[in-house]
This record gives C-alpha cells, sequence and structure tokens, in this order.
C-alpha cells in the first residue's frame, strides 16, 4: 500500500459549522478547522450605520462580508493579510521562509470562509437562536419563496478571492403542530434562516432552485474555482476515500 500524495498546502475551513465540515468530508478533502472568533452582530451593526441609507447592505453583502471576516481572522493567526502583501519572509508565491535557520518552510495555506444569510421579502434571517422566533419565522415562510445566500472567501498568501452563490428554496406548508415538532429537535435553531435541507426540515422543502451544497453551507463547485483561481486544485487534496453514495 502506498501512501497518498501530500497535498501542496494545508487546506483550512475558518468555520465551525458542523455541515460545511461535513461536505469536505464527503468530498474525500482533507482539511483542518480553524474557528474564527469574530463578532458577526457586532460586525454587521457596524457595517449597516456606515452605509448610506439610500444604499442599504444586501443580503448577500452581508454573507460575503461575514464570509471574509471569518477568513481573515484565521489568516492573521499565519500573518497572511491580504490588505498588506504577502507576509514577513514570504516569496511571491506567498510561501513563508525558514524563521531561523534549520526550521522547515512553512506554506501558506489556503483558507476558505464561509457565510450564509437567508433573504425573505428583502430582510435578512439569520440563525433565530430562540425557539419561539423560529417558530414565528416557519409560520411566515411556508408556502413561499425564499433566497439563501452563501458567501465564500478564500485567502492564499497575498491572494484573496470571494463569491457569493444564491440559491431560491421553495418551502411546504407544515402546521404549526409540525413546525414546533420540527423546532423542538433543535435542529433549526443554529442554522441561517432556521431551516435545512439535509435533516428533518427536508420533509418540509418543496423544492431548491440552484447549488443545493451552498444551501447545506458550501458550495463545492466555487470551492474548487475559487482554489483553482488561486493556484491549487481541488484533486490535490483528495488525500481519503469520499465518502459520497455508493
Amino acid at each position: 500500500m502506498t501512501d497518498s500524495p501530500r497535498p501542496p498546502a494545508p487546506f483550512i475551513l475558518a468555520s465551525a459549522s458542523p455541515s460545511r465540515a461535513g461536505i469536505l468530508r464527503r468530498l474525500g478533502i482533507v482539511f483542518d478547522v480553524e474557528v474564527s472568533d469574530v463578532d458577526e452582530p457586532a460586525l454587521v451593526t457596524a457595517a449597516i450605520s456606515e452605509r448610506d441609507p439610500q444604499n442599504p447592505l444586501t443580503c448577500a453583502e452581508e454573507a460575503m462580508l461575514l464570509a471574509r471576516a471569518k477568513a481573515e481572522a484565521v489568516a492573521e493567526q499565519y500573518r497572511i493579510r491580504p490588505d498588506a502583501g504577502l507576509a514577513p519572509g514570504a516569496d511571491d508565491a506567498g510561501n513563508l521562509g525558514s524563521v531561523t535557520a534549520g526550521q522547515e518552510a512553512m506554506v501558506a495555506p489556503f483558507i476558505l470562509g464561509c457565510d450564509s444569510v437567508f433573504e425573505l421579502d428583502g430582510a435578512s434571517y439569520g440563525k433565530p437562536l430562540d425557539p419561539e422566533v423560529c417558530v414565528q419565522r416557519w409560520q411566515a415562510m411556508r408556502g413561499r419563496t425564499g433566497v439563501l445566500h452563501t458567501g465564500h472567501w478564500m485567502i492564499r498568501g497575498g491572494e484573496a478571492l470571494g463569491e457569493i452563490v444564491s440559491t431560491s428554496v421553495t418551502f411546504a406548508e407544515p402546521t404549526d403542530a409540525q413546525i414546533r415538532a420540527y423546532v423542538a429537535t433543535g435542529e433549526p435553531l443554529h442554522c441561517a434562516g432556521g431551516f435545512t435541507i439535509d435533516g428533518h426540515g427536508a420533509a418540509f422543502v418543496r423544492g431548491v432552485d440552484g447549488d443545493h451544497l451552498a444551501v447545506i453551507g458550501l458550495s463545492a463547485y466555487t470551492a474548487a474555482r475559487l482554489l483553482r483561481e488561486l493556484g491549487g486544485d481541488i484533486t490535490q487534496w483528495w488525500t481519503t476515500p469520499s465518502s459520497g453514495p455508493n
């Protein structure tokens, strides 16, 4: 048995989301998780206050703002700041040289930050957290269509790229009793919009128009494209078998 080829650089997911990590695992990708300490409500509040009331922060912009903040917070731990050029001692490819003689050189990691925001009637809906708030949201969403915006921001060395993936989600019409039963599972409380399409909540989603993985938390296609644009190839991280369906 031969060893799997070593990835060209670490791949880091800057998110605490189990769903996003699960997508990468199903793709057979080897990666690490580094959770940022971004104060999301404070960041959004500040961004809104800085905008002209005639040009308010959109839901898509909010998702990208948070995705970027997460990636940049983790990148800072590696002394890699896209707005300030390469880290000290780095070459043009973003590779960090030895800090002291004899130390092995570090390679700038690929860092992916993601965040999702659900939009209904132009309003932004993040994680409901409170069960009663979640019930009220479902009562407003049932039988209707909203848009789930997922921001992706990737950093490698002194370069960074981002993309928003927006997907329409049409809901069924669960009864109040069904809504309360779903909320009681705890599943939707920590999800953007208060719903999932890969768990109990799938029974109450009539359809998805767009990238369903982006609704779960991360677009595989977008992650692969951003890797490619920054000099990587997603197949270089295929060091474990895919755990997708047989």
